[in-house]
């Protein structure tokens, strides 16, 4: 789903988020799963080292490196011929002409080296403001008749002394998925320090001795100083008039092979100089080679500034160290170096590569593999969250989406939660709105800096939520966010959803995920398993705004199904706690809307699983609590339960309710629960069903209505399903024989068997004869010598059961052996 902030104009560029919700389903309590280790992550679509796009620059870096050392190298054998051969042997014999070409070619040469040390400095100073990505390129380093007018502009107005006018628009980045349209000019903050490519060396001719254009000077210079020296050097190798070098005079008989040497050295110096630089000319502005790198990074225009530095810094390290320092480079390295970095320029570019990395489909597994394995990386990053300077934003942003991305891969998600204050400064993200009125209200509101305040406060909030959700995939980090002050009561401000905002048809699509999102949270909080989770349930279920905030989201979120099975799967999980179970029971309104849920019709197949998911948490808010089940037959629900055993959807849920009814229900309520009875030959059928959840249920729910039967009734039922005693006693040692050892699907399907079997005997002593028969004792004893800890619980929150049964299992099996050794007298 794609978010756009409302009230965009033509040619504006919003935050659009990719927002992928995973489907989760209802957790399931009644019965207990296994802890399974973590499967290897698999990658998609991840590009081979060999295929990434800045080893193009870092190549083309080694061969400019190689011809610039050779022609350094020539022309320090130059300079060393011509001071100590020719200056300093035949200073007195040269000619004078020759003298002064000498001369002049070692102070060219000099000028060049100097202007070549300096230039790649000056050119990262031009270079550090993200704001002139994509105006600066090397084609600009040619003078064209627009650049002459603006120079001669900027150099005839009156001198000034002030401070030269800065770039007061932001460049619209049209490649990245955090960034907004500002409806106002960007300004830099007062700051104490100059921003570098913005200084004025001298007081006067401010734009010429700015920094950003020195570089294209000493560019200049290099060149024309290139050009003087081969022009001198050819032109004496032409000429050749050294002289005269007759064999009479020893001091000159050598002069002539000593000049050619050093013409030509110089020559070959300058011409490997000015093959370097038409390479560069060729590759960069021919070829366009920074760009064609930017383009498969896909990091639009903003992204050519952190090509530029890329490139210049993996020169440097060629030119300045070995020529193979610079293929050890690449931008995510680079980007992370950038990060420690105390201007904000460098922090944005260096995020910037991150981000587009991490969300990139060809590079996010790599990216965030070398992430992961970087503490002081994660470190920074998830101080980025807390910085809530205007100009930081963006940083902020890309940060956020940076870790949610890095929060998706469990490791490395242990890792961002092992940051000391990691959960303080996500929390720092997430922001409620304390303004009167609704969110809806606020949605509406006209002004464009209400909808922009609006549209920013969504996106951190929706980028905080989804790091968090990643996070409480791991049990661990579901208690420290949990024990994180402020956090859990900030996720449950999120849920909360009047009748005006769920049924407003114009209200942002942000707002329905945000909520989305916030339950799902919540839900995986809630259904954390083992102590932790028995923590969170009592914490979240304490909270006066949890149950209230759920309960407007059943009743009038009739056109979003999805919110409200996830609200009711988190009833679910926290009516596991018995407190949380009265506390729910007892908020009006919330048994009846779940009923409504349940036997609602003519809803489409693919939301049926909301029904599904109110008969879940029914029958978890009956289980063992009289108050709520008296509560539902006061709703008049138990003539609709018994209709709904015929609907295969709803057959399980209802079964488990109404057994659960007939469990826990008072003695004084005995009466309204007769119209039970009248479910007795569909609930024998089931009994006899393959499918093992109905036929666990069945069974058990058989066991309850027999105590509502006297022998007369229960034989009119027999007689209704088709079915006789003998039939019914097979099937339930069947079941003992299959099922030997307790099962973590059906784990209370022995249990009921035994209840069945003991009500069939209590009622009728020729059903003693019948299980005798069927050697009931022998798969009686079996049960006793086999049961578990499984059997003994009535709810479990993964491997560890929360409540227990009131009676064990050995308890039921010595009371049938009993009946069947002693008949109804004992």
């Amino acid at each position: 789903m794609e978010y756009r902030s409302p009230k965009l104009k033509e040619g504006e560029t919003s935050v659009c988020l990719q927002i992928t919700e995973q489907v989760h389903l209802p957790t399931k309590f009644s019965e207990p799963t296994r802890e399974i280790p973590d499967k290897m992550e698999k990658t998609d679509s991840i590009r081979q080292a060999d295929q990434a796009p800045e080893k193009k620059l870092t190549l083309f870096a080694l061969r400019l490196a190689i011809l610039e050392k050779a022609a350094s190298g020539l022309g320090t054998l130059g300079f060393i011929w011509a001071t100590v051969v020719l200056l300093g042997s035949f200073a007195i014999t040269l000619d004078k002409k020759d003298f002064w070409f000498i001369t002049i070619i070692l102070l060219i040469e000099g000028t060049r080296i100097f202007s070549r040390s300096h230039e790649l400095e000056w050119q990262h100073q031009a270079t550090w403001s993200p704001t002139d990505a994509g105006k600066f390129s090397f084609r600009a380093l040619k003078y064209s008749s627009n650049f002459l007018i603006r120079t001669l502009k900027t150099l005839f107005p009156p001198f000034s002394i002030t401070q030269p006018e800065t770039n007061n628009s932001q460049e619209v980045t049209d490649n990245t998925n955090i960034n907004i349209s500002r409806n106002q000019d960007y300004q830099n903050p007062a700051t104490r320090t100059w921003v570098t490519q913005e200084v004025p060396l001298l007081p006067y001719a401010v734009w010429v001795f700015q920094t950003k254009n020195i570089s294209k000077f000493l560019y200049w210079l290099q060149l024309l100083s290139a050009s003087a020296c081969m022009s001198l050097s050819l032109t004496r190798l032409i000429q050749q008039d050294y002289g005269d070098v007759s064999k009479g005079n020893p001091d000159k008989k050598n002069r002539k092979s000593a000049l050619n040497i050093f013409y030509a050295l110089a020559l070959a110096e300058a011409l490997l100089f000015l093959m370097e630089k038409a390479y560069w000319e060729w590759r960069v502005s021919y070829g366009k080679l920074l760009h064609e790198v930017n383009d498969e990074c896909e990091f639009g225009n903003s992204g050519l500034v952190s090509i530029k530095r890329f490139f210049y810094d993996a020169y440097s390290r060629c030119v300045n160290g070995s020529i193979f320092d610079g293929l050890k480079m690449d931008l995510v390295s680079f980007a992370e170096e950038l990060l420690e970095s105390n201007s904000n320029d460098e922090q944005l570019t260096g995020v910037r590569i991150l981000r587009k990395f991490a969300t990139s489909k060809q590079y996010s597994h790599s990216t965030l593999r070398k992430i992961g394995t970087s503490v002081p990386v994660i470190e920074r990053l998830v101080e980025m969250l807390t910085w809530k300077n205007t100009t930081e934003e963006e940083i902020r942003k890309s940060a956020a989406e940076i870790l949610s991305k890095l929060a998706g891969k469990k490791q490395n998600s242990l890792r961002v939660a092992g940051i000391p204050g990691a959960m303080e400064s996500i929390s720092s993200l997430l922001h409620t709105s304390q303004s009167s009125g609704s969110a809806a209200d606020e949605i509406r509101q006209k002004s464009i800096v209400a909808d922009h305040e609006n549209y920013e406060l969504s996106v951190f909030n929706l980028l905080g939520l989804l790091i968090l959700k990643k996070l409480a995939h791991d049990h661990d980090n579901c208690g420290k966010i949990g024990n994180t002050r402020g956090l859990l009561s900030k996720i449950i401000d999120f849920t909360h959803a009047d009748e005006r905002l769920l049924r407003d048809n114009s209200i942002a699509e942000s707002q329905i995920t945000l909520l989305k999102r916030s339950l799902q949270l919540v839900k995986m909080l809630a259904s954390t398993s083992g102590t932790t989770g028995e923590t969170l349930r009592h914490r979240i279920s304490e909270n006066v705004f949890t149950i209230s905030n759920i309960r407007e989201i059943l009743q009038y979120g009739e056109n979003y199904k999805v919110l409200q099975k996830l609200g009711i799967e988190i009833l679910t999980s926290l009516a596991v706690d018995a407190d949380a179970k009265e506390r729910i029971g007892s908020t009006g309104g919330i048994l009846k809307e779940l009923l409504y849920i349940f036997f609602i019709q003519g809803l489409p197949e693919n939301q049926d699983v909301v029904r599904v998911a109110g008969g879940e948490a029914l029958a978890v808010l009956a289980l063992e609590s009289e108050r709520n089940c008296k509560r539902i037959l006061r709703l008049e629900a138990v003539e609709k339960l018994v209709r709904a055993l015929n609907n295969p959807l709803l057959r399980v849920n209802s079964a488990r309710i109404l057994r659960n009814l007939c469990a826990y229900i008072g003695d004084d309520c005995y009466f309204q629960l007769k119209g039970v009875a009248t479910a007795t030959p569909t609930v024998l059928k089931a009994t006899m069903s393959e499918e093992k959840k109905l036929q666990e249920i069945a069974v058990g729910l058989a066991a309850q209505i027999f105590r509502f039967m006297d022998a007369h009734e229960l034989g009119i039922a027999f007689d209704q399903s088709g079915i006789d005693e003998t039939k019914l006693a097979t099937e339930l040692v069947l079941i003992l024989q299959k099922h030997q050892y307790p099962s973590t699907k059906v784990p209370r399907i022995r249990r009921f068997v035994i209840e069945l079997a003991i009500c069939m005997m209590k009622a009728k002593e020729k059903n003693i004869q019948i299980f005798k028969d069927l050697e009931m004792e022998k798969e009686l004893k079996n049960v006793a010598g086999t049961t578990s800890e499984l059997e003994c619980f009535v709810v479990f929150s993964g491997s560890v059961g929360l409540s227990r049964h009131r009676t064990t299992v050995y308890s039921l099996v010595d009371t049938a052996l009993q009946l069947l050794t002693y008949g109804q007298d004992q």
